[in-house]
């Protein structure tokens, strides 16, 4: 049996974590299964990396900083492996570079285009573990990249799907994925299975647990991903593709304080004036999430929409810069909002969620300023500083079961 493990930063903190996690690997290995490894930079390294470039140069380059960055994953392999052979068991540790992930050259951001295998073949058929850096790649110039915060999750998927892993483990802080951040609601529980489909969109709004790209692209190789802790042996939550058995209304609920909301004033209402909004914006690789636009008048209409808190300052630039082309007699925004979930696709045959989550949010007075929906998703934006209050108040509202 070929196991796929990756370990996020928390679970090689420090020397006795890194040893707890090489006794782990090793019992597979032992119980004579091939065993790879993917693993993210210890601790808050990448944090304090981030600081050094800032401390240096604010307006430091992308390429730049994932030389800087990819330096994390790097002592994190390499001390593993140290101490799976100090354990008596041979390891090794490879790099993005000498296994060969190829990835698109967007710096900080890069996705994946193909994995080479023959290096990490050649380690297995050689009876070691492989220890490979997450969260990074190589372009077509090669040169280094990442793919983005999460990314070593990212990383293991990809290596499950190309070596047809027969698992792929995610191992994190938590015991697996709970139907919201038991940190925020005290009254969260952990959920023994969820489809590709909840995950990917708990994973896209806020959830922490997955990063949103691994989960993609599990569903799109039926890689069966088991979220589990490194601190204690619990079975943790399956991730799978969707079974026939009858679905929960309401699987989770995430919140996303990442965010921004952005109106424009008075822009022309003819056909084509919301595509020149959203194409500028997309040419600039500014994702725009929840769309609200009015009611014309008067030959204008406005629009309002959400971007990443991060995306904020360029979306504006943007529009100021082309401001007269794209007719806007006004531009403001608002940082102070945040984007509450919920997630179900038991909601597909279900009629009154949204009336649920807004009588909810009604009940705890929350007021909502926009609203999106999918199949299997609803949406609001609310005040940040009501965010926590929403939060827990919708997910007692459905009373979530185990």
């Amino acid at each position: 049996m070929l196991i796929v493990k990756k370990f996020g930063g928390s679970s090689v903190a420090n020397k006795e974590r890194i040893f707890n996690v090489a006794k782990r690997c090793i019992e597979d290995y032992k119980a004579g299964h091939d065993v790879v490894v993917v693993l993210s930079a210890m601790g808050d390294t990448t944090d304090e990396l981030i600081a050094m470039a800032r401390d240096i140069n604010p307006n430091a380059k992308k390429r730049e900083l994932d030389m800087l960055l990819t330096t994390g994953e790097q002592v994190s392999v390499a001390l593993m492996a140290m101490a799976m052979q100090a354990l008596d068991v041979p390891a090794v540790s490879l790099n993005a570079f000498q296994v060969m992930m190829y990835s698109t050259s967007r710096h900080g951001n890069a996705r994946f285009k193909r994995v080479d295998t023959k290096r990490i073949q050649h380690e297995l058929d050689s009876r070691k573990i492989v220890i490979v850096t997450g969260f990074q790649g190589v372009n077509k110039y090669e040169d280094i990249t990442t793919l983005g915060r999460g990314g070593s999750d990212t990383t293991a998927v990809a290596l499950a799907a190309v070596l047809h892993a027969d698992k792929c483990e995610i191992y994190t802080d938590v015991e697996g994925v709970y139907t919201a951040d038991p940190r925020i609601v005290k009254n969260a529980r952990k959920l023994n299975v969820i489809t590709y489909d909840e995950m990917l969109e708990l994973a896209s709004l806020g959830a922490k647990v997955l990063h949103n790209r691994s989960v993609e692209m599990a569903k799109k190789y039926n890689v069966e991903l088991v979220v589990r802790s490194s601190l204690n042996y619990s079975e943790g939550t399956v991730v799978k593709e969707a079974s026939n058995m009858e679905k929960m209304l309401v699987t989770g609920v995430a919140a996303d304080r990442n965010t921004a909301r952005i109106s424009v004033i008075g822009v022309e209402d003819k056909p084509g004036t919301a595509f020149r909004i959203f194409d500028t914006l997309a040419k600039n690789n500014i994702n725009v999430d929840i769309i609200l636009q009015s009611v014309g008048r008067e030959g204008t209409k406005d629009i309002s929409f959400t971007v990443a808190a991060d995306d904020l300052k360029k979306a504006l630039d943007f529009l100021e810069k082309n401001k007269e082309r794209l007719t806007i007699q006004q531009i403001t925004h608002n940082e102070d909002v945040a984007k509450l979930s919920v997630v179900g696709a038991g909601m597909m045959s279900n009629p009154g969620v949204a009336a649920k989550m807004f009588e909810t949010l009604y009940n705890s007075h929350v007021n909502i300023n926009m609203i999106s929906t999918s199949e299997i998703r609803i949406t609001v934006l609310v005040a940040e500083k009501d965010i926590d209050k929403a939060m827990n108040a919708v997910h007692d509202g459905f009373a979530i079961p185990e």
